[in-house]
């Protein structure tokens, strides 16, 4: 279910991140907020690394895939400056979000 929340957050990103107040692309500014605290709650809840880079990791797979040109020319996230902002801001988000999750140890460390 995580990964298909980063899913989830990757394709109405991708098809929402592109609004703009004059010339600053607000919307892709207001999701990296969205990108950094889903990972980290989601790693919080389940009490390691892995809960917040499952969800990353599905949101890094859509983003990048519609990204990426299609034979037809036809792309979602442009190289534009929403989507620099989109897809380079929520990857430093997302590693900042698995970065500052703590984890409970490795098992092999435990007694």
């Amino acid at each position: 279910m995580l990964f298909v929340l980063g899913v989830a957050l990757g394709v109405v990103g991708g098809f929402e991140h592109a609004w703009y107040a004059g010339d600053v692309p607000i919307a892709a500014i207001m999701w990296l907020p969205v990108l950094f605290a889903v990972p980290y709650a989601m790693g919080r809840l389940i009490g390691g690394k892995t809960g917040a880079l499952v969800p990353a990791g599905g949101w890094m797979l859509v983003s990048f895939f519609l990204a990426s040109k299609r034979a037809e020319g036809d792309l979602v996230i442009a190289a534009n400056s929403a989507g620099y902002w989109y897809l380079y801001g929520g990857v430093a988000a997302l590693v900042l979000a698995i970065m500052v999750t703590r984890s409970r140890g490795s098992w092999l460390l435990r007694h």
